[in-house]
């Protein structure tokens, strides 16, 4: 996709919605005039030709089931493995189908970034780190179960997740790597977890998140939080390093902004920044789309039942962009 591998900014204008009015910030000469007397255009939705696999179906069960040799064998507790789906030579308006997307499949951490040519369209439920003074949390998502079709059923799917030892067990691991990580920036004993196994709806999933907070030393900024914590332990596995390593042995993707952050950064030091997922990648100038999903494997992982997760999630951007993948 060619993204820079890092990149801060600071804003000419930014808006910041309040519960009741809009605030204006930065350079605000005629801002709201302009907003005002926009023309918003009508776009066709889109129609998007068939989602290629980067990685074939059989190589991606093979994948999973070498994955768990390597757990037998000591090398990691738990690795999250991801794929690319992909196609070339499409046009799409962004804007157009970025709004499509967050009426699909609404969520906390959504973002749209344009740089270039270059579009990142997020609907994110994951944060991955957020300071507000000398505190720092995190919140992994980890377990994941489709929805019910009434409320009956999703209740029921929702005790099923909850009580699911794999889904349990994994969110147990990365919340055990999320407190290794903030204890390298923390207050010594400061780290604790207010909220474990956590159960959230959302459009077509319930998701299972934990929370992870910290008092930070005082002497700490962004740049060794980030070292001490970057990449997200949700999107690597445990151990953290070992992971990465297998990581570029079984994925056929170089992850890029996929599994980044983006986020903000206020003058004061108090930040929030997401785990960028469930979202499409495009390149307008060469009409190349792409979009990442993945899942955890443990030992006691299904390779078909992983497949399967992987669609799940792929679930809104396949209805947004009116594709669907080749088998």
């Amino acid at each position: 996709m060619g993204w820079p591998q890092i990149g801060f900014f600071i804003p000419h204008t930014w808006l910041y919605w309040q519960d009741d009015h809009i605030e204006i910030h930065g350079f605000t000469t005629d801002v709201l005039n302009k907003i005002l007397t926009l023309p918003v255009p009508t776009v066709p939705a889109p129609q998007v030709p068939v989602l290629q696999p980067r990685t074939p179906r059989a190589d991606y069960l093979q994948a999973v089931e070498a994955i768990r040799t390597d757990i037998l064998n000591g090398e990691v507790y738990e690795l999250n493995l991801c794929q690319e789906f992909y196609a070339e030579n499409v046009a799409l308006e962004p804007v157009d189908v970025f709004w499509r997307l967050m009426a699909a499949s609404p969520a906390p951490f959504a973002g749209f970034v344009r740089w270039h040519d270059h579009f990142l369209l997020c609907a994110s439920p994951e944060r991955f780190l957020a300071r507000a003074g000398s505190s720092i949390h995190s919140q992994p998502i980890k377990g994941t179960i489709r929805r019910g079709t009434t409320p009956e059923i999703d209740e029921q799917q929702r005790l099923t997740l909850l009580h699911d030892e794999k889904e349990r067990a994994e969110n147990l691991m990365i919340v055990d790597l999320v407190r290794n990580d903030l204890a390298r920036v923390a207050q010594t004993g400061t780290v604790r977890v207010p909220e474990l196994f956590g159960l959230y709806p959302f459009r077509h999933l319930w998701q299972m998140i934990s929370t992870v907070e910290a008092d930070l030393r005082p002497d700490v900024q962004l740049p060794e939080i980030l070292r001490a914590t970057f990449p997200m332990g949700s999107m690597t596995g445990a151990p953290k390093i070992r992971a990465m390593q297998l990581i570029e042995r079984y994925e056929h993707t170089r992850r890029g902004l996929y599994s980044g952050s983006i986020g903000y950064l206020w003058p004061g030091s108090d930040f929030d920044f997401n785990v960028v997922i469930r979202s499409l990648q495009y390149r307008q100038d060469s009409g190349y789309l792409s979009f990442e999903v993945g899942s955890a494997i443990t030992y006691d992982s299904d390779a078909e039942r992983e497949y399967e997760e992987c669609l799940l999630k792929a679930k809104a951007l396949l209805e947004v962009l009116g594709s669907v993948i080749k088998e």
